[in-house]
């Protein structure tokens, strides 16, 4: 091979053309072969599937999100390329070249902040995927870690498979996607995760693809699918992809950081990029003829993949060095590639290719499947959420066992309060404290809310499900739970202080009591929904408590409350309002207090002291009260699901410019 500054001179590209501005520097001429030009371009447009094309694809983020100047910063810079059926096409390039970014742009999953222009085309037309035909795999695995394998694929399948299917064929299915992936020595193994061992990070990432392969997919996306997997993991599970592809005739794309070469080489198509920008489109196979033909021909022995983004990393300021001596920047040598490939008969060829396709007769997308109805839906996510809470210690049974020690430390501190005068504002305290800072603690399941959100907006962008019935799901797998850790402590609270003796006035204070807990849980919930950081969302979530407690009628009377904010709205909209009122009522009506202490009267009836003592609201019922408690459960509830949608929608990619 001859030296690069030689290979440079025949071609007529010197250094100083090099380092001058693209659009004014001349182009290169170099042709990769016929048989190479022609590659594929009989077979490619035969068969059925999917045929995705993207032209002129640009995605740009404001600078100022960044932590830049005002302004845009590119992170695709006029793509064009395609994937077809049965095929295989990697993203490869370094960290920061767009990689992620391109797959989500075909994927549709480019957020709000970000804008796009192109146009992708599906099938020749621009039309939305039905459900079941695509498939994404995100890089970080988020998965229910206290499922085992088995019970993670089989729920999945149960989602997404059609009701009509037997569970015995569901699970036939989930079993065998389970061997295909390599996985059958580790079906009865939990996943594992919050520092308890289980699976490894590359059967983690089997698990995903398991999950996303069980309705066989015509349309594939893979983001870094070997992350985490050893040199014959990564072999395996590509491999594997690859016969699938062939098999179903899945279009597949992925993302690939550094293949090792055995990988390389299973691999059909390749996109190579070097800060958003095109070194390479064509087949992987032919991308070494590429590189040798500008003098940069892979060494014997090496890995293709190493030595390509060797050339065209730009995060290291070293010099590259070639044939007699020339030093040139990986600036010039990714600048000379991108001019090299964009003037060659292979470029054009690719791009005919694209206009081919483009026009071929594809139709639209397969028919719309059918999944599991909701009601189903509900069903499953039911069962899998309350395997979840229950084998998981630090969603309820942790905060159970503090709740009894706090329990039993309420009763002994007001132990046989007794019905004297003093008792009156004891039993005040002992019920604010039960109100507000026994439930508060319920924000200690926050950490779990965030991962289970992880798992639904994993699973929602795949369409396995809708949010209706993660929130149906969530809250009847969590009512169990709720009330065994209302139930007990209170009732170790409520008889060892000898509170107001009755059935119903025990299950009033339990009532209360549990529909506090799941208020706070939906509170919490909804903070999840919109800071997911763990910190933040502790923090924010107890800050919205401490307010609504302040300004709730027990640590200033309502007819105290400082009329702006504290008093309207802040005292209408805290539930501890209700609460406090309610568990009053339950508490104070139909007792009686000695007053021997303050002469006077000998007795004081406890609707007095309700009247002007704790400024209650005397114009309706305690279960008014608990109604509406039941009332801004549900409010809760349903601005959570709203959110949530909102969320999907703002994150949902715009039609193309």
């Amino acid at each position: 091979m001859d030296s690069f500054s030689t290979h440079c001179k025949e071609i007529n590209i010197s250094k100083e053309n090099l380092e001058s501005n693209h659009d004014h520097s001349e182009e290169l001429e170099v042709d990769l072969g016929p048989s190479d030009v022609n590659h594929n371009c009989e077979d490619v447009l035969h068969g059925s599937g999917i045929y995705l094309t993207w032209e002129e694809l640009w995605v740009t983020v404001s600078s100022s999100s960044r932590g830049e100047n005002e302004g845009t910063k590119s992170i695709l810079q006029g793509l064009t390329g395609y994937a077809c059926p049965g095929e295989v096409l990697a993203i490869m390039g370094p960290s920061g070249c767009g990689k992620s970014t391109l797959l989500d742009a075909l994927a549709g999953r480019l957020n709000s902040r970000t804008r796009q222009k192109g146009e992708i085309l599906i099938n020749g037309r621009k039309q939305k995927l039905a459900y079941g035909t695509s498939a994404y795999v995100t890089q970080e695995d988020t998965l229910t870690w206290t499922l085992t394998v088995r019970e993670a694929v089989y729920y999945s399948a149960q989602l997404q498979l059609p009701t009509t299917m037997s569970k015995a064929k569901k699970k036939e299915i989930a079993e065998r996607t389970i061997r295909e992936m390599g996985l059958h020595d580790s079906m009865d193994t939990k996943i594992g995760g919050w520092g308890r061992k289980g699976l490894s990070n590359g059967q983690k990432r089997r698990v995903s693809i398991c999950i996303e392969l069980l309705k066989r997919p015509k349309l594939l996306f893979l983001d870094e699918p070997t992350s985490g997997l050893d040199s014959a993991a990564s072999y395996f599970v590509m491999n594997r992809i690859v016969k699938l592809a062939r098999e179903y005739g899945m279009t597949v794309i992925s993302s690939i950081h550094q293949p090792i070469s055995e990988v390389f080489q299973l691999l059909h198509n390749l996109c190579l990029l070097s800060s958003g920008r095109m070194i390479y489109f064509g087949p992987s196979s032919l991308a070494n003829d590429f590189f040798a033909m500008n003098g940069f021909a892979c060494p014997a022995l090496q890995n293709p993949a190493d030595h390509y983004l060797k050339l065209i990393n730009t995060d290291f300021d070293e010099d590259i060095e070639w044939g007699s001596g020339s030093k040139f920047t990986a600036e010039e040598v990714i600048n000379l590639l991108i001019r090299s490939y964009s003037s060659s008969d292979a470029c054009n060829q690719m791009k005919n290719l694209v206009t081919e396709i483009r026009k071929r007769e594809g139709g639209p997308t397969e028919k719309k499947e059918i999944q599991a109805n909701l009601f189903t839906q509900c069903i499953v996510l039911t069962k899998r959420s309350f395997i979840n809470m229950y084998r998981d210690l630090g969603y309820y049974w942790v905060r159970l066992a503090i709740y009894v020690a706090l329990g039993f430390g309420l009763g002994s501190v007001f132990y046989d309060v007794g019905s004297s005068y003093s008792s009156i504002h004891e039993r005040g305290s002992l019920l604010m404290f039960v109100a507000s800072l026994l439930t508060i603690m319920a924000i200690g399941g926050f950490p779990s809310f965030v991962e289970d959100l992880k798992v639904f907006r994993r699973e929602r962008l795949n369409g396995h499900y809708g949010a209706a019935a993660f929130v149906v799901g969530n809250t009847v797998s969590s009512t169990p739970f709720l009330l065994l850790i209302s139930a007990i402590p209170g009732a170790i609270t409520y008889f060892l202080s000898g509170l107001h003796q009755g059935n119903i006035e025990f299950s009033y204070f339990t009532l209360v009591l549990f529909v506090c807990m799941m208020l706070v849980e939906s509170l919490m919930m909804i903070v999840a929904s919109i800071m997911p950081n763990f910190l933040l969302g502790l923090i924010v979530g107890a800050g919205i408590q401490g307010l609504m407690m302040l300004s709730g009628g027990f640590f200033q009377l309502p007819k105290d409350l400082p009329k702006t904010f504290w008093k309207y709205p802040m005292y209408y909209i805290a539930f501890h309002k209700y609460a406090y009122q309610g568990l009053y009522k339950n508490e104070f009506e139909g007792l009686r207090f000695s007053n021997d202490q303050l002469g006077g009267r000998p007795t004081i009836e406890g609707e007095n002291i309700l009247r002007d003592i704790w400024q209650v609201e005397m114009g309706y019922s305690k279960w008014i009260d608990l109604a509406i408690l039941f009332g801004m459960v549900f409010v809760y509830r349903i601005i959570f699901f709203f959110i949530i949608k909102i969320g999907e929608k703002i994150n949902s990619i715009r039609d193309f410019d």
